[in-house]
């Protein structure tokens, strides 16, 4: 790209192309998701698995813009695979991503740290505008900027903005327009002379780069390795850097050196701060606190109590509504429509699949919603920070917290995430206990099994009994996982060294708008992307528990119309058991009775077993399952009964309760344990590039769920 300038690019073509970049938690991806509002999409750049938002939005009538979002970095010299994302769209060399303007989100209130990477994209010469965010909380500190001094410094415009108060993004837009509209310019002078540092290799590499400015022609000395550049030009690189003597270490501290000490005189020039000892921000004065050696974990423990408490207090009345009004829908159908295999469907295999998803949404949007707030507040970060020395004794870092506490929403995510974690043993043995965490798929079974099981008592008058057992199965996964990575550990070897490097956020009020859309959000992904996977396995199931091999079928129907015509007086027992014979002898009845051999030790029948069997494709099926395999097999008078009653009153053929205090148990400690989830591995092994890793994982987790459910069920038995 010419030093000089270039014309106007929205004239030329439709969309401009914007990269948004800036330092991690900058303010960057709440600016993006001002500007682009829900004309979002979310993909993956070529080749990697690193995430690549987009989005549009209109800056002026005649402007509209493609936003890339890149990820977070401090400086160009990338380290993590995100970083080098980053770096090679700014470098030019990803062919997807052509940015005509840089869109660069600066913290007012670490402004001396984000200059640095501010100054670096200043020098590559792209048309850049600074966003400012974080001012009041660089008032707060005692800073006062002045903003029209610094774009002097600079060379560049820098507009003020709020993104969470949707302050100053009119005139951020306007900023873009106008270096749109004008000339495009990039900043008339560089922001530190690189000649001075490696003039000789910078001009001969220029010669064959005309249109680089001095500082790309320097990271291409350094990184051309990297880049997509033919034989023939990796070889001239070479070569100039050996007639040179270039040496990108001393090259790269220098240049480093030099930037500080411009940032350092552009400080003086233009910023005003308070001395830091005269002032203690009420982040320091929590961190004190929250950060404690010994309250921090205590604080900890009790925030994850109240997290779990609070899904069963807040979510028990619209959960009972929403169990009562299927119950009550179940006995009008049953009442209004003809018997027919279509009315059959669509109370048993339709209605009944539709309240087993419904049933689960308070919760799934209340547990959502209390994480974004921690999230938001910026405790979660300290999180991270209070587990990192429990994480290194297993073989994790601070660092795996973060995709592990993820997992609780849901595995697939979160192992994305661990690309963050640069060092490869650390971010595959993360990879391989994610799983354990206890994920959102989860909690419609333990909620029905913890019912059927645990009596519904307080403790004080406002400790659940049932929730201090869901917060006991969440710690139980999360320990198991810490348990798996340490035995890990000592068979994944590397020589790499880990550092743990976290910037703590400032602890911020909650969005409760935030909040809100992200509990509609997951509860529309929770009702539309995982309710389709349920309701298409409940017609199924309907109809394997439906039919069956014709000869069975017609054999028990025989059977009990014989006996019917025998014993008219038991009409109404003798049809109750002629549907449960059905039912056994049906496709589903087969399957199930075919692998009861196998859970029978665990304490399960051949019910458990197709609801085993058919949660692999998703672990929230098994509640659908259930609503299926209990609608089918049980009278009209009965539908309107709610699916933990169903449950409650089925039997053994030896008159006992199938849901006993040994067998729930047992049936919780496999669903915390097990793997089951398709997605999961298919992630895994996208993430690993191999089937080794994801193969290793579904039998040591099913093994692992196995062995201990066996032990549970004998312990209690």
């Amino acid at each position: 790209m010419n030093d000089a300038i270039f014309v106007p690019v929205y004239i030329l073509k439709k969309k401009l192309n914007i990269a948004l970049v800036g330092n991690p938690n900058s303010g960057k991806t709440s600016l993006f998701n001002v500007l682009t509002g829900l004309n979002q999409k979310v993909g993956n750049f070529p080749g990697v698995t690193v995430d690549k938002k987009t989005g549009t939005s209109t800056i002026a009538p005649n402007l509209d813009v493609n936003i890339i979002d890149l990820p977070g970095t401090y400086s160009l010299y990338p380290k993590r695979a995100d970083e080098w994302v980053a770096y090679k769209v700014l470098m030019l060399q990803d062919e997807t991503v052509q940015p005509d303007m840089v869109l660069l989100v600066a913290d007012a209130s670490n402004l001396k740290r984000n200059l640095l990477f501010c100054s670096q994209i200043i020098d590559l010469k792209i048309p850049v505008v600074v966003a400012l965010t974080m001012m009041d909380l660089a008032n707060k500190k005692g800073t006062q900027i002045d903003i029209p001094g610094l774009e002097r410094e600079l060379g560049v415009p820098i507009v003020a903005i709020n993104p969470r108060k949707n302050k100053g993004i009119t005139s951020l837009k306007k900023a873009i327009e106008l270096v749109a509209e004008k000339t495009a310019q990039a900043a008339a002078r560089d922001f530190i002379d690189m000649t001075a540092i490696a003039e000789a290799p910078i001009a001969a590499l220029k010669k064959h780069f005309p249109d680089f400015s001095s500082y790309r022609a320097v990271h291409y000395l350094i990184n051309h390795e990297a880049f997509e550049l033919d034989s023939a030009m990796q070889h001239t690189i070479e070569d100039i850097e050996k007639e040179n003597q270039f040496n990108p270490t001393r090259t790269q501290a220098e240049e480093i050196m030099q930037r500080y000490g411009r940032i350092k005189h552009i400080m003086q020039q233009t910023v005003v701060e308070s001395d830091p000892l005269q002032r203690t921000l009420l982040t320091e004065k929590l961190d004190n606190i929250l950060l404690h050696r010994y309250w921090g974990y205590i604080i900890l423990l009790s925030v994850l109590f109240l997290l779990f408490q609070s899904v069963f207090w807040v979510a028990h009345f619209p959960m009972d509504g929403i169990e009562w009004t299927f119950g009550e829908l179940g006995t009008w159908l049953n009442k209004t429509l003809p018997e027919a295999w279509w009315s059959n469907l669509f109370i048993n295999g339709i209605v009944a699949g539709l309240s087993g998803i419904l049933v689960f949404v308070p919760q799934i949007m209340i547990l959502f919603g209390l994480i974004t707030l921690l999230e938001d507040t910026g405790y979660m970060a300290r999180i991270s920070f209070l587990t990192d020395k429990l994480m290194r004794k297993v073989g994790l870092n601070g660092k795996s917290v973060m995709p592990m506490i993820s997992g609780y929403a849901c595995a697939v995510p979160a192992i994305m995430t661990a690309r963050n974690i640069e060092n490869k043993k650390e971010r595959l043995l993360t990879i391989m206990v994610t799983p354990l965490m206890s994920c959102s798929a989860r909690l419609p079974v333990y909620t029905v099994l913890i019912a059927l099981i645990i009596p519904s008592k307080l403790y004080f008058g406002f400790l659940s009994l049932q929730g201090l057992v869901m917060m006991c199965l969440y710690l139980l996964g999360t320990v198991m996982a810490l348990i798996v990575a340490w035995v890990l550990k000592w068979f994944i070897k590397s020589a790499e060294r880990s550092f743990f490097i976290l910037e703590l956020p400032v602890y911020r009020g909650p969005r409760w708008k935030n909040a809100l859309s992200t509990m509609v959000e997951k509860a529309k992904i929770f009702v539309f992307d995982a309710g389709k996977v349920i309701m298409v396995i409940s017609l199924l199931l309907w109809a394997l528990s439906t039919y069956g091999p014709k000869r069975k079928m017609e054999a028990v129907t025989e059977q009990y119309d014989q006996l019917v015509k025998d014993n008219p007086s038991q009409e109404k027992e003798l049809n109750k058991q002629r549907k449960t014979a059905l039912l056994q002898n049906s496709y589903a009845g087969t399957l199930g009775k075919s692998i009861e051999p196998v859970i029978r030790p665990l304490g399960y029948d051949w019910k458990i077993g197709i609801a085993l069997i058919t949660s692999f494709a998703a672990r929230e099926v098994f509640v659908g399952t259930m609503a299926t395999l209990y609608s089918v097999g049980e009278d009209a008078d009965e539908n309107n009964s709610t699916l933990r009653q169903k449950m409650a009153a089925a039997v053994r053929p030896d008159g006992t309760k199938v849901y006993d205090l040994a067998t729930g148990l047992s049936l919780l400690i496999f669903y915390v344990l097990a793997m089951q989830c398709m997605s999961t591995l298919a992630i895994v092994k996208r993430e690993t590039r191999s089937w080794k890793w994801p193969a290793i994982q579904l039998i040591y987790m099913t093994g692992l769920a196995y062995v201990m459910s066996w032990l549970v069920y004998m312990l209690v038995k």
